[in-house]
């Protein structure tokens, strides 16, 4: 029994593995321009050991994106939310964000915006999943931002919504700007501006002493 579990757990690993090499590529080439060769080569694994997950390039396509909603809670999310309730949790979220995509860890900076912004006119499974990972990522924000409101920590007319779409814009225009121009500039064009629109509306101090 013991030798059939470690034969799953690796198994397992190895398929985690091969689908965190294929988001790094969806985010180079683009989700539909991910394909078996590419990814084989790349992950250094056989052809046919792939179709062995995934027997289609949609499955692959929603495993891509599936494994990405995963990694992004584990690197963004979970850290962030270690932050305070209020405004710092909302804070460390954006910084979150916006630090995993400047690190490099993925080509593209974010798998989310390119493949949404790939999908948004192509109706079908992998358009609902990403549609679906968007709205849980407004969900998050909204929730946060709410939070902050009750706390007394954002004045009370703040239109929630409204501010979770502004932050999630300004994460979205420096994933595109910053392979077109300098990438550090424009992070700490949307880092300053994030901070300068929370501080506008904070009713604490707790953001004055961010840099």
């Amino acid at each position: 029994m013991s030798t059939v579990d470690g034969r799953l757990l690796r198994g397992e690993r190895a398929r985690t593995a091969t689908l965190d090499v294929a988001v790094a590529l969806a985010t180079e080439s683009g989700l539909d321009g991910l394909s078996f060769s590419q990814l084989a080569e790349r992950a250094g694994v056989s052809k046919s050991g792939l179709f062995a997950h995934w027997s289609t390039k949609e499955e692959l396509q929603l495993a891509a994106v599936a494994r990405a909603e995963r990694r992004f809670t584990e690197v963004v999310v979970r850290p962030a939310l270690r932050a305070p309730r209020g405004i710092r949790r909302l804070w460390a979220l954006q910084e979150s964000r916006l630090a995993d995509m400047a690190s490099g860890a993925l080509p593209g900076g974010c798998f989310f915006a390119n493949a949404q912004f790939e999908f948004s006119m192509r109706p079908g499974s992998v358009r609902d999943a990403l549609s679906a990972a968007l709205a849980d990522w407004h969900t998050l924000l909204e929730r946060l931002i709410t939070e902050a409101i009750e706390l007394g920590e954002l004045r009370d007319d703040v239109p929630v919504a409204q501010l979770a779409f502004e932050l999630n814009a300004l994460g979205t225009a420096a994933v595109y700007e910053s392979r077109l121009l300098r990438a550090d500039e424009i992070y700490t064009y949307a880092r300053t501006a994030a901070l300068q629109r929370l501080r506008g509306l904070a009713l604490v101090p707790y953001l004055e002493d961010l840099p």
